[in-house]
Order: structure tokens, then C-alpha cells, then sequence
């Protein structure tokens, strides 16, 4: 009798230990995550996790600086809680999803990223992209991945129709982008339609009346240019000039006596920094000295844009999605001193997103059975309080639910505050 209670106890003590195995590695089907590329990805870290976590973000050109601390942010907060999102264990690699030749993000790169993502079976979530363009083309890959689709949240994507249509969108959007008809992708920041309503009401106070628009052809700088276009009509500025800026030119004087003829007393930029957008502030401001320049967050960090512009960069305005640093409360004030006192270094703004990004993907596979597809629902389901950016949730196509614009002004060669905007709905709709 006690022989076979023993054994009894034996098997049943086996079970519970295979039962708890296969709870803890779900359909990941391992122990511990198989590592990303290294032509494209960092060394794994803690990689005795189950559940692999990739950033993807442009570690090259001039806003390199930006991300690589964003980065470390997102390591900060998996080290703040010991690599572990409920019973599971994260593991953690940056990929680079740009080009020492392109000096920016790649469609090559990140549609090869994407791929690898997708293939690595251990990938259960990926936090970027910092390009709109890029998210275009990963977000339907990772939404047909095996056993997937695979969560995808981003720090710094704004461009509209990556979540929802309407004005600046193209036809098919935001569904072209999850051929499965699940959604698996959300973003921390708000969307162009809020900057652009942000921006337009940022011109109306400043007394612009006319406004010259430029776009760098791109997904994200010609919809935000756009929904700027839109919410200006809207408050009664008359758009005087509608055009596109090559990023290749040597010169823009050409451009800067168009927009002194048209009698703008304002211009619009929208785009990228990366696109030569210091020799773009110059020639405009050489040829406009007291045009009020506005620019939209891809020409961030600020300290980049004051590096290439010089001190035509002063007086010009850059509008970031969410609250300035000197803002946050309690977790988030917690977060910008800590974090800073690791960096031996300034905070910058998207790396508070980056840290918030991954304190939701620590929630989502917490709250999920471990499988790519529960960690995507249960994206939509993530409700943080008292967080970084204070309660953070997403609506049914991603969006957040909290959405101020933040506008930084550079005097004297720095960055400052100017104002935080939290455009009406009413103007956001008409965006």
C-alpha cells in the first residue's frame, strides 16, 4: 500500500510538473527563445526567456541618438520588473531596421525584419515601428504569422491610416494592413489627426493667416501635412501653397522665393529631418527671416534639427504627440528621474514612450495564455493605471484613448517647452 502511494504521488507530482511546463512555454513550444538575427538584431538578453520581445527602430543616421536610448528604456522597464510579465519570462532583442547608406530606415530591412519575426517562433511581440512608412510594410506580416497574428506596439508611429480612415488616408486603409481581419497593432501616442488639429490651432495663435504647406512625400509627412492642410481650412487659414520638397536637393532657394511670393506668414513641414530638413529651415528662413516655422515630430530629436538648422532652427516650433517630461506624475515623474540617473544623460520624450511601450507588452502577455494570438487580443484589453503616461488603454482600432500634442519651441539654440494642446474632437474629425 504505501509502495503504491508512492508511486501514485510520483506520477502525479510528473504530471503537474509536464502540466506546468506546457502552461509556462504555451504554443511557443520551448523553454527559452531562439534569437533573432545578429545582422540585424543585438545579442538576446535574458535569453533563458520564453517569450521573445523585439524593438524595431532606425539605429542609424542622425536621430540615432533618439533610439538608441529608446532602447535602453525598454530594458530599463523589463530589468524594473525581473524580465517577467505574469508567470512568463521575456527575453529582449533591438533589431535596426535601417541603413548606414540610407542614413534612415529601409523598406529592405524592415520588411526582412518582419520575416524573421515572423519565422522565429519564439517572437511574441514586437515594439516599434519608429517610421510609419516601416509600420506600413510590417504590420501585415506579422498579422499573417504563424500561429499569430503577432502583437505590434508602437512608440512613435502617428500616421492616421495605420489605424483608422479618414481625411490624409488612401483607399483600403487601415485594412489593407491585417489581411486576417484581426487587428494585432496599437500605439502609445497619438495619431497625425491630433497633430495636425495641433498644429493648426498652434498657427491660429500664433496669428498666421496664410500658410505655406510642404510634405516629404512619404506616408507619414504627407499625411500629417495633410491633416494640418484640413484643420487649418477648417479654422479659416488660408493655405496658400500645397507642394513636396526633395529630400535630395541642394538647394531650396528656389522653394523659399515661392513661399515669399505667396505672402505665407507661416510654413508647414512635413516630414523628416533625415530628408535634408536643416538645409530646408535655412534656405526657408534666408529667404523669410520672420516666417514663423512649424514643424511636425519627425523633425525630433529637437537637438538634431538645431545640429543641421543652425540658428535658422530659432523661433520654430516642433510638436511631439503626449505630455513634455516636466509634466508627468507619479509613475512617470518616477520613471524620467530614474531612467535619467542610468542614462547620465537628458530623457527624451521618446523614451518615456518606449518605457511605456513595453510596460503594455508586459501586461498583454501577462494577461494572455502565452500563444502569439492571445498576446495580440489581449493588446486591446490592456488597461494601465497610474502608468507612465498615466491610464493608458486603446480603442477597438488601437488607438489610444489619451491624446495631448506637446509643442517644444527652440530659443537660443535649445529646446523648450512652449505649450501642450489637446485638440477638440469636433476639429480632429475634420483633420
Amino acid at each position: 500500500m504505501t509502495k503504491r502511494i508512492y508511486a501514485g504521488a510520483g506520477v502525479s507530482v510528473v504530471i503537474a510538473i509536464v502540466a506546468l511546463a506546457a502552461t509556462v512555454t504555451g504554443a511557443f513550444g520551448r523553454s527559452s527563445a531562439t534569437p533573432l538575427p545578429a545582422s540585424s538584431c543585438s545579442a538576446i538578453q535574458n535569453g533563458g526567456g520564453q517569450v521573445l520581445v523585439a524593438s524595431d527602430l532606425p539605429l542609424q543616421g542622425s536621430g540615432r541618438t533618439q533610439t538608441i536610448q529608446m532602447t535602453h528604456a525598454i530594458k530599463f522597464i523589463f530589468t524594473q520588473h525581473h524580465w517577467k510579465a505574469g508567470k512568463y519570462s521575456v527575453a529582449y532583442q533591438s533589431c535596426d531596421d535601417s541603413t548606414a547608406q540610407a542614413g534612415k530606415w529601409d523598406s529592405g530591412k524592415c520588411s526582412a525584419n518582419a520575416n524573421a519575426y515572423a519565422q522565429d517562433s519564439s517572437v511574441g511581440a514586437v515594439i516599434g515601428t519608429f517610421n510609419s512608412g516601416c509600420a506600413e510594410i510590417e504590420i501585415p506580416i506579422l498579422n499573417r504569422a504563424p500561429n499569430g497574428p503577432i502583437m505590434m506596439i508602437s512608440p512613435a508611429n502617428t500616421y492616421v491610416g495605420l489605424t483608422h480612415s479618414g481625411p490624409g488616408t488612401v483607399a483600403g486603409e487601415p485594412g489593407k494592413y491585417y489581411p486576417t481581419g484581426k487587428r494585432n497593432y496599437a500605439r502609445v501616442v497619438a495619431a497625425d489627426d491630433y497633430q495636425g488639429a495641433a498644429d493648426a490651432l498652434l498657427a491660429k495663435s500664433l496669428g498666421v493667416k496664410k500658410v505655406f504647406i510642404l510634405n516629404d512625400k512619404e506616408a507619414y509627412g504627407l499625411g500629417v501635412a495633410t491633416n494640418f492642410r484640413n484643420a487649418a481650412t477648417r479654422l479659416g487659414i488660408k493655405v496658400v501653397g500645397f507642394t513636396a520638397w526633395d529630400g535630395k536637393a541642394s538647394s531650396y532657394e528656389a522653394l523659399a522665393v515661392k513661399i515669399h511670393a505667396s505672402g505665407a506668414q507661416g510654413v508647414f513641414a512635413g516630414g523628416l529631418i533625415c530628408e535634408n530638413g536643416g538645409k530646408l529651415i535655412k534656405d526657408i528662413r534666408a529667404g523669410n527671416p520672420t516666417i514663423k516655422i512649424m514643424l511636425p515630430d519627425g523633425f525630433t530629436p529637437v537637438s538634431a534639427t538645431v545640429q543641421q538648422a543652425g540658428a535658422a532652427a530659432n523661433g520654430a516650433t516642433v510638436s511631439v504627440a503626449g505630455l513634455p517630461n516636466s509634466q508627468l506624475k507619479g509613475t512617470g515623474k518616477k520613471f524620467v528621474a530614474q531612467f535619467g540617473k542610468s542614462e547620465h544623460s537628458t530623457v527624451d520624450p521618446y523614451s518615456v514612450y518606449a518605457g511605456q511601450a513595453a510596460l503594455v507588452v508586459l501586461q498583454a502577455i501577462a494577461q494572455s495564455n502565452g500563444t502569439r494570438a492571445s498576446i495580440a487580443q489581449q493588446l486591446f484589453k490592456v488597461h494601465l493605471k497610474n502608468s507612465i503616461l498615466g491610464t493608458v488603454s486603446f480603442n477597438a482600432n488601437g488607438d489610444v484613448t489619451s491624446n495631448p500634442v506637446t509643442v517644444y519651441r527652440v530659443v537660443k539654440g535649445q529646446s523648450t517647452t512652449f505649450k501642450v494642446i489637446v485638440p477638440p474632437a469636433s476639429l480632429v474629425k475634420h483633420a
